[in-house]
């Protein structure tokens, strides 16, 4: 397997095999788009076949009319024939205008719905799979690949049905053309047959180019966001970094760029020539109609036929060879989009299972748990045992990286243990359904994130299922304080946040704060887990929405991660995590007589206040 120029493994050309095989992908695309709309598919399909017929008809239309006026040039006569054809030939003319523009319409409109589906389904899907999933980069590249056929695969549709339109045209075309001499199409098969073997070819080469460089794009489009956003334009400004940003990007996409001209030229060369082949072959059938005509063989109406006919087959022919590589390309990264759906979680969502007892009676236990992330040998957690009684507030203390958000994310079964096993009321928590197990739990992670929508939305994402009662939404915020930042904004509970959208307010870091723990008020959660929940206020905010908070989780479990120990200390017990095992657990004050880990950064943090 070679390597691109930026080290990355390039999977070898595609075979014409591999092209046809992929074509094996276009049933199952057609029936997402069966399913998407059926009234709409139907009527494109009926549409496309009756404009399949036309040209042929006009042709043959045409050859009449030539030959109606040499015979009345020469005998005269009555002209109603001649006027009956002209009429017929109008009527086409107009029909085959409207059936092009419903075409057009139903194509479109198809086209917006399957694009739609997909994306949704996609949506759909991803929400499904495993959390670790999302931490690999490999699944990256695979979901980054699907995102984009979401949308770019909607041309596929119209050049399946266009392919399938031509291709019955080619035949009624083709029918004509050997009742008067079966040789030229012979001609116009080996005047074709060149172009599209090249452009097979290139296409091969594209496809292969454009999948191998799939995690450089994605890290152009990373560097081109964090260059020109928001989010990022205080640290480009403040650090210099747009020159080191450009050159990165100029480094990336001018190899791209010297890749893919050397195809591009390549393409345009050989394409070129080939071209010229065909039209050489075009041309020698041709001469051979006017030799038959001046001969006497043919009349003057059919050698227009049958020169209309054999240009006409030539390019549908042309367009069909064409077509059908792009088709082949398309159905290749097809395969991209149903790969993806092919990706299982191995965390299953088991609907049938219990329903979350409430309220919850002995607690949630960790059995000697231990998990480590795929692909690697260093354990997140290793050999964890404690019990979160009911009611009991348990506080997770440690330096980064000792496994505390690990620890709730499997709590949360987020993960599923690599070994051990986690209990809720005596238990394990896979035979919970997912769906009630989750909505149990309210989590406000450390990492919340900041949605460009209304303050509203932003506080209904914790139980999205009641988003629209607007009491229990400004309760929230008022319980989280956020009701004080609210009133002060210009559309209240409807000001969109951020600054992607017109019209968006930007919050500072403690704003942002509130509303995220307003969040965790809306839910009827029986275990609420706030992860450094208080980082980005000032100590007067915290003290007062801790207060509040104390009285959000009476007679709830809670669970508490934090480095402040004025948190830490209203919890009931404390587990002191390192390297993702258990260190000292206990009360605040049996910690601190035990005068181990916990006591030494309890008095240092402690100093810093002196």
């Amino acid at each position: 397997m070679r390597k691109n120029p930026l080290g990355t493994q390039v999977p070898p050309s595609q075979s014409l095999r591999k092209r046809f095989s992929a074509l094996q992908n276009l049933p199952r695309f057609f029936r997402l788009v069966w399913a998407t709309s059926p009234s709409l598919t139907l009527g494109n399909i009926l549409f496309r076949l009756l404009k399949a017929g036309i040209p042929l008809a006009m042709l043959y239309i045409g050859k009449e009319i030539i030959d109606e006026i040499i015979r009345l040039a020469g005998t005269g006569g009555a002209q109603r024939y001649l006027w009956t054809l002209v009429a017929a030939e109008l009527g086409l003319t107009i029909v085959s205008d409207l059936l092009n523009r419903c075409i057009g319409l139903f194509d479109s409109l198809l086209g917006d719905l399957v694009a739609n589906k997909t994306s949704v389904d996609l949506v759909h899907h991803a929400a499904q799979l495993d959390l670790y999933q999302f931490e690999n980069p490999v699944f990256y590249d695979k979901l980054e690949r699907a995102r984009r056929q979401t949308t770019s695969r909607t041309v596929l549709l119209s050049q399946v049905l266009s392919q399938m339109q031509d291709i019955l045209s080619l035949g009624l075309l083709g029918a004509g053309l050997v009742a008067f001499n079966p040789w030229l199409i012979l001609i116009l098969v080996v005047a074709v047959i060149p172009s599209f073997l090249g452009e097979t070819h290139f296409n091969e080469r594209t496809y292969s180019l454009t999948r191998s460089w799939t995690p450089e794009r994605r890290e152009l489009d990373y560097l081109r966001y964090i260059g020109a956003s928001a989010e990022t334009a205080k640290e480009v400004k403040v650090f210099g970094l747009e020159n080191y940003l450009t050159d990165r990007f100029k480094t990336i996409s001018d190899k791209y760029y010297l890749e893919n001209r050397k195809i591009a030229i390549g393409r345009a060369g050989w394409g070129y020539l080939l071209a010229a082949l065909g039209t050489l072959a075009y041309y020698g059938a041709y001469v051979f109609v006017l030799m038959q005509t001046l001969a006497g063989l043919i009349t003057v109406g059919t050698m227009t036929f049958l020169s209309g006919s054999f240009q006409r087959m030539h390019g549908m022919l042309q367009g069909i060879m064409g077509r059908f590589s792009s088709i082949a390309e398309s159905a290749l990264y097809l395969q991209d989009l149903f790969d993806f759906f092919e990706i299982q979680p191995t965390i299953r969502a088991n609907t049938a299972g219990a329903k979350v007892p409430r309220p919850i009676r002995r607690g949630i236990t960790f059995e000697n748990v231990s998990f480590r992330y795929p692909d690697t040998e260093v354990w997140a957690v290793r050999n964890l045992s404690f019990t979160l009684q009911p009611n009991e507030k348990l506080a997770l203390v440690g330096e980064n990286g000792a496994g505390k958000t690990t620890l709730v994310k499997l709590l949360a079964r987020l993960y599923e243990p690599t070994e051990g096993r986690i209990l809720l009321d005596g238990l394990p928590l896979e035979a919970y359904s997912l769906a009630e197990l989750r909505a149990s739990i309210g989590i406000i992670f450390q990492d919340y994130i900041r949605y460009e929508m209304s303050v509203a939305d932003n506080i209904a994402v914790g139980d999205i299922e009641r988003r629209d009662d607007e009491v229990l939404i400004a309760e929230s915020a008022q319980k989280s304080l956020a009701h004080e930042v609210v009133e002060r904004l210009p559309a209240r509970y409807q000001q969109v946040l951020g600054k992607r959208f017109q019209n968006g307010q930007e919050l500072s870091g403690g704003q942002w704060q509130k509303v995220a723990l307003a969040r965790a008020y809306m839910r009827d959660a029986q275990l609420v887990v706030l992860d450094e929940p208080t980082s980005a206020l000032d100590a007067r905010a915290e003290h007062e929405v801790f207060q509040r908070f104390s009285r959000l989780i009476e007679g709830k479990m809670a669970v508490l991660i934090s480095h402040r120990f004025s948190t830490v200390r209203m919890a009931d017990r404390i587990l002191f995590l390192e390297n993702g095992q258990r260190l000292e657990y206990g009360s605040h004050e049996e910690l601190l007589v035990l005068n181990g880990k916990y006591a030494e950064l309890f008095q240092l943090q402690a100093k810093g206040y002196l």
